[in-house]
């Protein structure tokens, strides 16, 4: 069997925001981010293993500078905030429990079964 390799990304479009803030409209104080993991390697039926993992990031409002407009927000800008705010240690861990996962549907060390009647 070939080496895995995942292959991540970030989905972090979703966001609560603040009507107004000071004097600014539709303010990102909260990030809704999924993480997922897509390997290289692929099942029987030639699709990829995937796993992911999702939560919600608290970012600061109170020092606000170059303020992007809502309008002007890209899942890339969300992201970039999410992972300055989370830390690479926190990303480090997520990483590695999610390749563990992708790896654990790959060689399964336990599998669920139904006894007949």
């Amino acid at each position: 069997m070939a080496k895995n390799t995942n292959t991540y990304s970030w989905n972090c479009r979703t966001v609560d925001c603040y009507p107004t803030f000071e004097s600014d409209s539709d303010v990102v104080y909260n990030i809704h981010w999924r993480y997922t993991a897509t390997s290289s390697v692929v099942d029987s039926k030639d699709n990829p293993y995937v796993s992911s993992m999702i939560g919600t990031q608290t970012i600061s409002t109170e020092d606000i500078t170059d303020f992007i407009p809502f309008a002007d927000l890209t899942n890339e800008i969300v992201t970039e905030w999410c992972e300055t705010t989370m830390g690479e240690e926190t990303i480090a861990s997520m990483k590695t429990n999610i390749d563990k996962a992708i790896e654990n549907q790959i060689n399964p060390t336990s599998i669920t079964l139904t006894v007949a009647e």
